[in-house]
């Protein structure tokens, strides 16, 4: 994972039962950089708000990659999506919100937050793939 700090879940249900619904916690795949040694996959985050609030988002690399080094490539930026249901018709609008935001949301709006992948170290090697399916039979 990336340099986060993250709230378990059951905390974050708990403490806003009423007001939050956390639809996915999950790694996002594929978000490391490859590398001798490959940068750590971000996570993905889908929250789902069960009465108005008022949120603000504050986060790093949603333009610039992280950064990889010694031959390693880059990570995937991370995004910050807000699915918004139109108040009159069931159109439904996702809207980019950058990296630093505040809005007010309604019942039945979600925030999507992906975060960003870690940047790989040193050259990558042609065994990566090997290496990736015998480290993801243990997952």
């Amino acid at each position: 994972m990336t340099n986060t700090r993250i709230t378990d879940p059951e905390i974050l249900e708990r403490r806003y039962d009423h007001s939050i619904l956390l639809r996915e916690f999950s790694l996002r795949k594929g978000s490391g950089g490859a590398g001798l040694h490959k940068g750590g996959d971000g996570v993905i985050r889908e929250l789902e708000f069960r009465e108005p609030l008022q949120v603000s988002i504050l986060s790093e690399r949603r333009v610039h990659h992280p950064y990889g080094l010694k031959g390693g490539k880059d990570g995937s930026t991370g995004l910050n999506l807000w699915i918004r249901k139109d108040e009159n018709s069931d159109k439904v609008r996702t809207i980019n919100l950058g990296s630093k935001n505040t809005i007010k949301v309604n019942i039945g709006d979600r925030i999507v937050i992906c975060t960003p992948g870690g940047g790989g170290w040193g050259t990558p090697t042609s065994n990566e793939d090997q290496v990736d399916e015998a480290v993801s039979r243990y997952l």
